[in-house]
């Protein structure tokens, strides 16, 4: 274990591989929360972490690490805030999921050899010495191999005034084991025998549960294994091979063809398409050249690059995916707080139920008996003549085992656990459970225009040229004089120009009148570029044939600049931000989930009009300068309720997604926007609006679904139980079988959200 320091404070993550579920966490938290010193506390179940901060100059790593081994958890060594050893995390879990397999056997093989003699001594003929036997084969299950580490946390928890799990299991076996020892038997079945399968199937079900979770975490494993282990770089003049942990900020790195590269960088040479798929979900490969930035983890196809390392560590693309997986995956969502109030008094409401079932039976057992004898006709195990004694000490018993907490506990971890790594596998990135539950429920998407609806970078759209012009001559004027210039506009004319085959030419006497328009010598002639309003005060003649083509083109939202050569309008060239490609079907989308799809934009109102229309959007608020967009955001707030997503690419709509009730920023964007929103694309795709509200929708449900299981169980299982009507061993198998059902149920999650975006 290690930490970070600053100053006072610090910080420290611990892994804990015994905190399988909420109830678990909450113990652990309460244990911290009684130092002094401990700041703030998060808990992630699914990579069986805690991290924490807290007042170094009052508190040790080794007081925090004695607080949670008290509460009855062993800890694991762990890594820094900061530097995650994604290696040793997988070994930690690996290595509980061999502990867990190899008690299982330890305690299931003596376990079916008391089964295989308990049938011919109860049906045939009593064996000789039979429960000396049984007692020998059992002991080992309940107190040594089997037991030894579910009584061992019983201890630590009771002496630390909490009550986990294994306090139930504890109580539910050494004391039918004694009972059995002194020789009370219950018809054809001794308590030694219950005791001993009791344990065996509570191992049983946290085998299972430890490989359901496994499964269940599987997206964020694959995401922490992906990453290279070595580098090849250039240094000193010869080529290394380092391990990755060893790269620094400006090292080049080699990446041949078939390689992983193994941190983030930029391109300093070559060519290639990379496979982006782990980072982004898109399947296409994408083409890199020299400027480009690269992604760790991602796979070069064909050429080969020589990168160099701009990030690493914590602060690479790979490591923030991570940890925005893990947060959402520790977050609570709010309706949450029902089954933590529940899951905080459980065990304790579990003892008295049980202490007073004893109770009851003691005394009114006789009054019970027709219940039994009713409950015989169609349950097997239900005895209504065994002694007061014995149906007392059943039912005691069968209360303690059938109690799940667990399952309450799982119900909303492993539905975010899933729904958060389907996301990360199609670039969605949700940052917190507050944020799935919220996003269910918006009702109103706000939309930036530049860069989230139009991709940000003008285009040449059109041409249109006077009589006896073509539109090479034209692109040819405006392209060589545009070349000499460093305004957009101009960019996208010379850019345009060199996808049509046309190459800018000479300009001699180049001048640039700002915002108006630019001029210069091109073979002899004098071409003038501009507005109509330039154009008309420099005396050009011919305009007029171009109106119709000019004012058409601006309604559609086009930027239009007319192009004169010697004092003659020779046509106009329109430049537009273009729309991308899936916005049209973004927005479609949006309307399909009954969304009122609003437009944010700093244009004037007939150019983003244009937009709305064509990409079908409700609702337009044209120039809205960047600070006016919180306010903006805020009076649809005002108006629809506090139901209002905004999504945004750029540092000017970070105060706008902060200010939403749920922020989405477009991957491709600043980071700064990202860091201020609650879901990011990854993709940069709008269509990844839609695909995040189908997931968060399906995540919710989900978690209540699940919690509505697991409520049902325990409300409706642990009367029957104390009730007679359940022998403890069924009990012990239909908890463990409410458990596997709530991480099952958020498995089926995968399925049931492609089938969601199908509809």
């Amino acid at each position: 274990m290690r930490s970070v320091t600053q100053g006072d404070k610090s910080q420290a993550r611990l892994t804990v591989p015994g905190m399988g579920s909420d109830h678990c966490a909450g113990i652990v938290k309460t244990s911290l929360k009684r130092l002094d010193g401990i700041g703030d506390i998060s808990t992630n179940i699914a990579a069986h972490r805690v991290q924490l901060s807290y007042n170094s100059a009052l508190l040790t790593l080794d007081d925090i690490r004695t607080a949670v081994e008290k509460a009855g958890y062993d800890v694991a060594q762990a890594s820094a805030d900061n530097d995650t050893d994604t290696d040793h995390d997988a070994e930690i879990d690996a290595a509980y999921l061999t502990q867990a397999h190899k008690r299982l056997w330890i305690a299931g093989l003596p376990t079916a050899m008391i089964m295989l003699l308990m049938l011919p001594h109860m049906f045939w003929q009593p064996i000789p010495g039979y429960l000396a036997i049984v007692a020998l084969l059992a002991f080992p299950v309940i107190f040594l191999f089997g037991g030894a580490a579910t009584h061992n946390s019983t201890w630590r928890s009771l002496t630390n005034g909490t009550f986990n799990m294994d306090v139930l299991i504890s109580l539910g076996s050494i004391p039918p084991y004694l009972i059995g020892l002194a020789g009370f038997f219950y018809s054809m079945t001794s308590f030694i025998e219950m005791a001993a399968t009791i344990m065996t199937f509570h191992l049983l079900g946290r085998f299972l549960e430890a490989k359901a979770k496994g499964r269940a975490s599987q997206a964020i494993r694959k995401l922490l294994t992906m990453g290279a282990k070595t580098a090849r770089i250039e240094r000193d003049g010869a080529e290394l091979e380092i391990p990755v942990k060893e790269l620094k900020p400006g090292d080049v790195m080699l990446i041949r063809p078939g390689d992983k590269v193994p941190t983030d960088g930029e391109v300093l040479d070559g060519e290639s398409h990379l496979d982006e798929s782990i980072a982004t979900g898109e399947s296409v490969p994408v083409f890199k050249a020299a400027g480009d930035t690269v992604i760790g983890a991602t796979i070069n196809k064909e050429g080969r690059l020589r990168v160099k390392v701009t990030k690493v560590g914590a602060d690479t693309f790979l490591s923030q995916v991570i940890k925005l997986v893990e947060q959402a995956q520790g977050s609570r969502v709010p309706i949450q707080e029902f089954a933590d109030r529940m899951t905080g008094r459980f065990v304790p409401v579990v003892l008295f139920i049980s202490l007073g079932s004893l109770i009851v039976w003691l005394l009114a057992a006789d009054s019970l008996r027709p219940m039994l004898e009713w409950g015989a006709g169609f349950l097997p195990w239900v005895d209504p003549s065994a002694s007061t004694t014995v149906l007392a000490i059943l039912s005691a018993i069968a209360v303690l085992v059938i109690a799940c907490p667990c399952a309450l506990g799982l119900a909303t971890p492993t539905a975010l656990m899933v729904g958060s790594g389907i996301g990360a596998e199609r670039g969605i990135l949700i940052r917190s459970g507050e944020a799935i539950q919220t996003f269910k429920d918006i009702r109103v998407i706000v939309l930036d225009k530049t860069g989230t609806i139009t991709r940000g970078e003008p285009k040449l759209t059109e041409l249109t040229t006077a009589d006896g012009v073509t539109e090479q001559q034209l692109l040819q004027w405006a392209a060589t004089v545009e070349n000499a210039s460093e305004h957009p506009i101009a960019r996208a004319i010379v850019e345009g120009a060199r996808e049509r085959n046309v190459t800018p030419g000479e300009v001699t006497e180049f001048r640039s009148t700002g915002a108006r328009g630019v001029s210069g010598m091109v073979a002899g002639a004098f071409v003038l570029i501009g507005n109509r309003k330039l154009l008309d005060e420099e005396g050009v003649t011919g305009l007029q044939a171009l109106d119709q083509a000019l004012d058409e083109l601006e309604g559609r939202g086009r930027t239009a600049v007319l192009v004169a050569v010697d004092g003659k309008a020779c046509g106009v060239v329109a430049v537009a931000d273009t729309i991308k490609q899936e916005s049209v079907a973004a927005i479609r989308g949006m309307h399909e989930l009954g969304l009122h799809v609003v437009m944010i934009t700093g244009d004037n109102e007939r150019a983003a009009r244009a937009v709305a229309n064509e990409v079908g959007i409700d609702e337009v608020q044209a120039g809205v300068l960047p600070a006016g967009k919180v306010d903006a955001v805020r009076e649809l707030q005002k108006k629809y309720g506090n139901y209002v997503a905004m999504v945004g690419d750029g540092i000017n709509d970070a105060p706008a997604l902060k200010q939403a009730n749920v922020g989405i920023a477009i991957g491709a964007g600043a980071d700064v926007a990202i860091e201020a929103a609650d879901v990011t694309l990854v993709r940069g795709e709008l269509t990844g609006v839609v695909d995040a509200m189908h997931l968060s929708k399906a995540t919710f449900n989900k978690i209540v679904q699940n919690l509505i299981w697991a409520s049902a169980y325990n409300v409706a299982a642990i009367p029957i139980a104390a009730i007679g009507l359940l022998h403890p061993m069924i009990g012990v198998v239909a908890m463990t079988a409410s458990s596997l059902s709530v991480i099952g149920n958020s498995l089926l999650l995968k399925r049931q959200f492609s089938a969601a975006k199908n509809r």
